[in-house]
């Protein structure tokens, strides 16, 4: 986010979900496929060719950083070669040859990234599984709407099964579509030797070196664990672990209330088990707007077999071993002091995730990074240790550390490959939505209240809220699913759109009415006549959009003589 406010969503902060590491980066992992990630093929070689992009009105000094490792070379293998097969990699790779770039991508481990393989799709086939337990169970739901059902269960192996498949799926339709588009994927970790340079290649085999005019890393990253917690993949877990669901214990302690906590405490408890959350801030789900945190806890925590720990690190976790449980030493987290011991069956850690950057050869271009993230500017590019932008070097998604969503970092890509094209492109991060898929689920764009009104009284304006309930929807009724509640934060004077917040049925899906508006800057006097099909949960931002309040020109003029 390019603003001075610390936006919680968008920003290399430390995660506000477990503050036992000051640098420990924000816990977001959300999917952006396109379409092609699914078998579904749209794109065709463009005939244009290669524009070179204007730098005017940049006032960033552009320097080669060469020192001794070497001159860029005359001619190239490649127009752009990725470093990075994710979903950023991906939407990259296949904007550019639309663009009509000879593109080629380099993976070391498999296509797809965390999202694909370790992230989105899996934890999304793990929480359609616990959405249908939770419903199946809840025995006055099925009795509201008439139904009779007999005692749901479920097959472990069947729940994971599911999981890996769909994986492995779209991770061959991701690899497909590239090979179908004439994208080259080269085998091997990918490492910077120089301006325009990069070699990659296996552990044990020979280097090979390849050159293009523009580079994008697009590494991603890896589970954050803090010092004194001891992973074995087997009781003491990271979500990479989790999603192999290779048993479900009878009670986990989850470090961390953040997305990635909240999406598996509402698996484990679907399927039976007992939830502890162990929470470094004084509330659950910190990173949330304060009024859908305190809503979402009513309802995601209180009824169900969860409690928690806020204000606590945990400071040493044992896996268990002879006979003995996983032992956690919980301190406080003003004091320091020792403050209690848990003995569960496992624990999950979800303090976030940190950048994937060690071994790109960085230093070989003189680029430091900052707690792992390399450091860009608006438009991606790489600034090095003088603070000058490195030639034909960008750097997208969660190596950056701007905005740790998949679909940001595809969203990154393109706005990166319109740039070396020859149209500038500054991606709106505000403008980009946010999703937990819990049950109900939680979405999010632009500002919370909180941010806003920080906003407000430093620039010198006014703000208000509006709300509408899902009580009030017709679609939302008819599932008996009344529970939830859309919020928007608007600017009156002149209905800037600042931020919408909502919880309930599909908000996964309600936020990009929101999301595409901020993007246009379309404003609220506008789009509130925008016409909803009847009856859709779509009303619901149709109702909240109507129920705003923007002062007309003759109010605004007699305010202010």
């Amino acid at each position: 986010m390019h603003s001075t406010l610390s936006f919680s969503r968008a920003t290399t902060v430390p995660t506000t979900n477990y503050a036992f590491h000051s640098q420990s980066p924000i816990n977001l992992r959300f999917c952006g496929l396109r379409r092609e990630a699914f078998g579904i093929s749209i794109l065709t070689r463009s005939s244009s060719g290669r524009v070179r992009l204007s730098t005017r009105g940049r006032s960033k000094r552009i320097s080669a950083s060469t020192g001794n490792n070497g001159t860029p070379p005359k001619s190239f293998d490649y127009d752009l070669i990725i470093i990075g097969a994710g979903v950023g990699g991906h939407g990259a790779a296949l904007h550019a040859v639309e663009k009509g770039l000879k593109t080629a991508i380099i993976e070391g481990d498999v296509v797809g990234g965390t999202c694909v393989n370790r992230g989105c799709v899996p934890s999304k086939a793990l929480l359609a599984v616990s959405g249908r337990m939770r419903e199946l169970q809840s025995e006055h739901h099925m009795k509201a709407l008439g139904l009779q059902v007999s005692a749901a269960g479920y097959d472990r192996q069947g729940v994971a099964g599911h999981a890996n498949n769909i994986a492995s799926k779209i991770r061959s339709n991701l690899t497909n579509s590239m090979k179908a588009l004439g994208v080259d994927i080269l085998t091997g970790f990918g490492t910077i030797v120089g301006p325009q340079k990069v070699k990659y290649g296996k552990v044990g085999f020979t280097d090979n070196v390849v050159t293009a005019k523009d580079i994008i890393i697009a590494t991603g990253s890896v589970p954050f664990v803090p010092k004194g917690i001891e992973v074995d993949g087997k009781t003491v877990i990271t979500s990479d672990h989790a999603l192999k669901l290779e048993f479900v214990p009878d009670w986990i302690a989850i470090v961390g209330s953040g997305y990635i906590g909240l999406e598996f405490s509402d698996v484990y408890t679907a399927l039976g088990s007992e939830v502890t959350f162990i929470e470094a801030l004084d509330q659950l789900m910190p990173g949330f707007d304060p009024e859908i945190s305190k809503l979402a806890q009513r309802v995601l925590i209180n009824p169900r077999k969860i409690d928690y720990h806020t204000g606590v690190f945990a400071t040493k976790i044992t896996p268990a071993r002879d006979g003995k449980p996983v032992i956690i030493e919980l301190t406080d987290a003003k004091t320091k002091e020792h403050k209690d011991t848990l003995e569960v069956d496992a624990a999950l850690i979800a303090t976030g995730r940190a950048p994937f950057t060690n071994g790109l050869g960085l230093e070989n271009i003189n680029v430091v990074t900052q707690r792992g993230f390399v450091p860009v500017d608006e438009r991606m590019r790489v600034i090095d240790a003088n603070g000058n932008l490195v030639p034909h070097l960008y750097c997208i998604g969660d190596a950056n550390g701007k905005m740790m969503l998949a679909h940001a970092a595809s969203a990154q890509g393109i706005s990166v490959v319109e740039q070396v094209t020859g149209r500038d492109h500054v991606l709106n991060h505000l403008s980009v939505p946010a999703a937990c898929f819990t049950h109900p689920e939680i979405s999010m764009v632009g500002l919370t209240e909180p941010q806003a009104r920080e906003k407000a009284v430093k620039e010198g304006f006014e703000i208000s809220v509006a709300k509408t309930s899902f009580k009030a929807n017709t679609k939302a009724l008819a599932e008996n699913e009344g529970e939830g509640l859309a919020k928007l934060i608007y600017r009156p004077d002149n209905g800037e759109i600042l931020g919408v917040h909502i919880f309930g049925l599909h908000a996964a899906d309600l936020i990009h009415e929101a999301s595409n508006a901020i993007a246009l800057g379309t404003r609220i006097q506008d789009i509130k006549f925008a016409v909803h099909a009847h009856p859709t949960l779509s009303e619901v931002l149709d109702e909240l959009f109507k129920s705003a309040k923007v002062l007309d020109m003759k109010t605004l003029r007699k305010m202010k003589s």
